[in-house]
Order: structure tokens, then sequence, then C-alpha cells
């Protein structure tokens, strides 16, 4: 057969090239994911959490995936499944895939979101914010998650009803340790904390003798000795104790 000169050369060139474009355009349609179908699966992994479906998580994480939760729990998918039950009778909401962000390659993409959820419990509606990271691996043309880690935003509590007037009691000077000081000071009605040369901070009641700091972790505590005085401030987070003894 006589080769193809010319035009004709060209034309069957250029054809061939075509079709290995659009055969390799289709491989990665159909072998790639988006961050549209991510967070699509995202939220219909949420979304069946109310109800206890446990189907997209079957079918969503891989089976030697690894699950941390925000508080700390490992979890192999097996326990994770078995943890999705419907929620208690009362009970009711859902949970929204939010400021999103993705990180996508040919065989890894990593899904970044904050999840905003609204449970109403017998009418009274409490809300929380996380924070999750999800990291999916295409293995045998599917696409599943293989780790996948949640954190949970600190909201400050709200402040409580105290009768000021024992604020008096906590004011003066406590030590960690020599040199290691910090004053509480009355400023208008308001309770103030102050360590060394540091600007002064506000502690707001959340209770009688508790209070907090906005934006930080943790309770401040006034223990009181036998004699019914303060005699401490203790300086509490993660259930662990740092106590201030109070010299004036």
């Amino acid at each position: 057969m006589r080769k193809p000169t010319g035009v004709h050369a060209f034309s069957i060139f250029g054809f061939l090239t075509i079709a290995l474009t659009l055969t390799l355009s289709a491989c990665r349609a159909k072998n790639g994911i988006t961050q549209d179908e991510l967070v699509r699966r995202t939220q219909e992994l949420v979304d069946s959490v109310a109800g206890g479906d446990q189907t997209p998580w079957k079918k969503y994480f891989a089976d030697d995936a690894m699950f941390f939760d925000e508080r700390g729990e490992n979890m192999n998918k097996t326990a994770l499944v078995a943890g999705i039950t419907p929620l208690s009778a009362g009970h009711s909401g859902n949970i929204k895939v939010v400021k999103v962000q993705s990180h996508i390659e040919r065989q890894v993409a990593i899904l970044s979101y904050d999840l905003d959820e609204t449970e109403i419990i017998y009418g009274q509606i409490e809300k929380a914010r996380y924070h999750e990271t999800d990291t999916w691996m295409r293995r045998n043309e599917q696409w599943q998650i293989i780790a996948s880690q949640v954190l949970r935003y600190y909201e400050d509590p709200s402040p409580g009803k105290v009768d000021r007037a024992k604020f008096a009691e906590y004011v003066g000077t406590y030590e960690l340790a020599p040199g290691e000081r910090l004053t509480i000071s009355i400023d208008g009605q308001e309770l103030w904390r102050q360590r060394g040369d540091q600007p002064k901070g506000q502690l707001i009641p959340e209770a009688t003798d508790i209070f907090f700091r906005k934006g930080v972790e943790g309770r401040i505590l006034f223990r009181h000795a036998d004699k019914g005085k303060v005699d401490a401030l203790i300086d509490r987070r993660n259930n662990e104790d740092v106590i201030w003894k109070k010299v004036q």
C-alpha cells in the first residue's frame, strides 16, 4: 500500500493526535475527581448522620482508613461505621460543609473544610463548629478516604450572673514561684487579671468563684480556705490545675 503523503498524511496524523488526546481526556475525566465532587460526597456523609445511615460511610471510607475525632479518639473503619446511629428521640439537626479548601493530585486529594452543626434538642437549639481534613486516595479506580482528622473550634461559655460584691474577696497578689506573680484587681464593676508586666485581661464570671478569659481555653477558679477566705487562684485547663497561692 502506498504511504500517504502531503495533506493526506497530515490529516491522518492530525486525526490520530486528536483521537489520542480525546482518549486521554476521557481517562482523566473518568479517573480524576474535582473539589465539587468531593464536597458533594462529604455533604452526603454528614447528611446521613442524623438518620444513622451507614451506607455512605461504608462506601467512601477505605477499609484501612484512620479516623481521629475531635476528642482525640482513633477509630478504624469498623468502629467509625458502628458509631453512625440515629439521633435519640427528641433530637434533630443538620450539618453544613463550608469554607472548603482542596489540593488534588493524580492519586491523592486533600479536602479541608469547616462543619457548621445545628442540633435541636426538644426544641432547644445547640450549635457547634468543627474543622475537618480528609485525605482521599484513588486505588483500583475508586476514590476513598484513607485518613481523616476533626478538630472542634473553642467557644467561650455564656457569662453568668454573680454577686459582684464578692469580687473584693479575690483582689490581691498571687504567687506561682519566687518572682512569678499575678495581680487580681477591680476596675469599675469588672475583675481583672495581670501577670507581671503583661497587659491586664478581664476575668468574665461564669458562676460563683469561676471565671474565664475571652478566647482563652480553660477556667480561673478562686479557692477558699477552711475559714472561708480566698487562699489561692487555680488556673485550670484540660482538667489540670496550676495553683497560685495568695500572698497579699
